[in-house]
């Protein structure tokens, strides 16, 4: 890498833990939930969660609305819109912002973030990223074959960052998706393979699926950059 001039990241997982829009959708559904068929909320959330919690993926509402006899399409719709459409309950921690300001003074921000666009920018929202960042991508603004692991979205946030890709570096969780495309585009790349990660499970099917570099939490960023600032390259962080 000839210098450092941007860092780019991924959103869920990576800035914030995901599990917390999850369960914040949780709630909205919940809340509805009470209201159209007399289901306490908080009985709804917790059994909502539970079926997260062991591994539920796809079919958390049907599975929830069978426990009660009330699975149908129509029911499942609603649910999913609400999950889709609530405002949600998330917020940056204290350390991550303060890490998005330091890196700010060094070197450009964005963001690429996979998902429906409405979604993702009230994320966005929520965590009051837009002045934290200098460049935003939702893929999903520019089709939706642009979706990661499409390289289309990092050519889109280099060209606004006015960065070489050689000068910058991608930071994500998703070994499924994050990496290719911006290996593809020429970037170095940081997996973070949170505790809590939705994805910290999975492995690169790859080797172009693999980062360059892989840390277990964000606040070890600063400390692998440091390396990359001062000329060391590339670097395996402890």
């Amino acid at each position: 890498m000839n210098g450092l001039q941007a860092v780019v990241f991924d959103l869920d997982d990576t800035l914030y833990a995901e599990r917390d829009y999850v369960f914040s959708g949780f709630r909205a559904v919940a809340v509805r939930t009470e209201k159209e068929f007399g289901l306490p909320a908080e009985q709804s959330f917790v059994e909502l969660r539970r079926l997260f919690e062991t591994g539920v993926r796809g079919a958390t509402f049907d599975r929830f609305l069978d426990l009660y006899g009330l699975s149908t399409d129509q029911n499942v719709a609603a649910m999913v819109q609400t999950y889709r459409q609530h405002k949600p309950q998330i917020s940056l921690d204290d350390a991550t912002r303060a890490l998005l300001e330091r890196l700010g003074l060094r070197c450009r921000l964005g963001l690429v973030t996979d998902g429906a666009l409405d979604v993702q920018r009230r994320k966005v929202a929520a965590l009051d990223l837009t002045g934290l960042l200098d460049v935003i991508v939702y893929s999903d603004a520019l089709g939706r074959d642009a979706w990661k692991p499409s390289p289309k979205p990092f050519h889109t946030v280099l060209g606004r960052l006015s960065v070489d890709a050689t000068a910058a570096l991608y930071v994500g969780d998703n070994p499924a998706k994050d990496f290719r495309g911006a290996r593809r585009v020429g970037m170095s790349t940081v997996r973070v393979r949170r505790p809590d990660g939705l994805h910290r499970y999975r492995e690169p099917n790859r080797a172009e699926d693999a980062p360059d570099v892989e840390i277990d939490k964000l606040d070890r960023l600063p400390g692998l950059l440091t390396g990359i600032l001062r000329g060391a390259g590339r670097r395996e962080a402890a």
